[in-house]
């Protein structure tokens, strides 16, 4: 063997050397990390009851972070899991489950319940433990009215819900706004917010009607409400409301110029149960897969391959609250709850969902609305027209042309 042969074997041996030395390391970390216990990261979720659609959508969107957050490696060198009960979309069922998290499953973190009305009350069991929580599905402004410390939120507050909306319309020369909306704290708080933007847009509300959350038949209200001729019909809902809405509406015969509505149309329920119906409706949401968010088309791609439909805004709320937890994690260095705090508090983020930006008390201010409208069996992004996927088909397609 010549000296060229020796140097050869030389570093073909040195190659081998290091590939085992590393791989040796690796399987050391994998296995060190393995011996530890996971992250715990608790949350209630409405997987019966009102909010069964989008609070399991959300549970769905806060597993598929833990688990994408695992494959790419850990969160201070440890595992995350998602510890979750049902709280049947009631609150006080949601306050005593986070009690029983926080007790007796010793979880580490804290994500929020889908809904405003149950974050209200989960969040006061947070601040009652002095544990920081991030809000998910919820947007009441009252939340963040009471001083607490321990809440921070990741969606728009509910009364910037139909800015895009009542702006766009008072552009296009709509004169008159009929309101109906759920006696429940966020569709309570978008229609406070209607309020004001109608005076702000100089448009006059004719019609104000606040509804029980049980209510399932709404043709005396809107025949009422057709009486008033409305140019925009609005209605701070939810899903199986806005579908009974809209048969209702078709049943009387009205047909404004624009009808939209908070949750319902974002979701695919919504088509599902009405078909053609829908077509024309405007939705109010704050996650679209065409809004150019971070991730949006890839996370939408994957959650598609594996649940076999698109996501909707309530997965990307599980999601994104997901991020925003780790973040704060990742800049504190730690899980003490203190500092976790702080940077929950103080930090810029960008997630899934969007800006994560809040102000002392927790609210988000930065986080951006967005408007679709069902045009041919399909949720397309319409506002804000710099972003939009194709125009509005305005005016609303009266029932007895369809």
């Amino acid at each position: 063997m010549n000296i060229r042969d020796c140097i050869r074997s030389f570093a073909a041996t040195c190659r081998l050397l290091v590939v085992v030395v590393l791989a040796t390391l690796c399987a050391t970390a994998v296995s060190a990390m393995e011996k530890k216990p996971p992250i715990r990261v608790g949350i209630t979720v409405s997987l019966t009851g009102e909010y069964a659609v989008p609070g399991k959508d959300e549970l769905n969107g806060a597993q598929m972070w833990a688990t994408d957050l695992n494959e790419r490696g850990a969160l201070l060198g440890r595992k995350v899991e998602i510890v979750y009960y049902n709280d049947k979309s009631d609150a006080a069922t949601s306050a005593r489950l986070y009690e029983r998290l926080i007790n007796e499953d010793k979880v580490d973190l804290l994500l929020g319940p889908y809904s405003s009305e149950l974050t209200l009350a989960a969040s006061t069991v947070a601040e009652k433990y002095d544990f920081p929580m991030v809000a998910t599905g919820a947007a009441d402004d009252h939340i963040w009215a009471r001083g607490y410390k321990n809440i921070f939120g990741i969606d728009a507050p509910a009364r910037d819900y139909m800015k895009l909306v009542i702006r766009s319309a008072a552009d296009a020369g709509l004169k008159t706004i009929a309101m109906v909306y759920a006696d429940s704290a966020f569709p309570r708080e978008v229609a406070a917010g209607v309020r004001e933007l109608a005076e702000k847009y100089g448009m006059e509300l004719v019609f104000d009607r606040i509804y029980s959350q049980d209510t399932s038949d709404f043709t005396a209200m809107l025949r009422q409400m057709k009486a008033e001729k409305p140019d925009l019909v609005v209605g701070g809902t939810y899903l199986d409301d806005s579908i009974a809405i809209v048969r209702a509406a078709k049943k009387v015969g009205l047909a404004p110029k624009a009808i939209a509505f908070t949750v319902g149309p974002s979701l695919k329920e919504f088509g599902n149960a009405l078909g053609a119906d829908a077509n024309g409706v405007l939705g109010v949401v704050s996650w679209l897969r065409s809004a150019h968010l971070p991730m949006a088309r890839d996370f939408s791609y994957r959650y598609k391959q594996k649940h076999g439909h698109n996501p909707g805004p309530p997965v990307a709320y599980g999601y994104g609250g997901g991020q925003v937890l780790e973040a704060a994690v990742r800049l504190a260095g730690t899980l003490d709850r203190d500092a976790v705090r702080e940077q929950l508090r103080t930090m810029k983020f960008r997630s899934l969902l969007g800006n994560y930006d809040v102000d002392e008390s927790g609210k988000q201010v930065g986080k951006s609305i967005f408007v679709l409208q069902w045009q041919n069996g399909y949720r397309l992004l319409v506002l804000p027209r710099l972003m939009r996927e194709t125009p509005i088909q305005y005016p609303f397609r009266p029932w007895s042309e369809r």
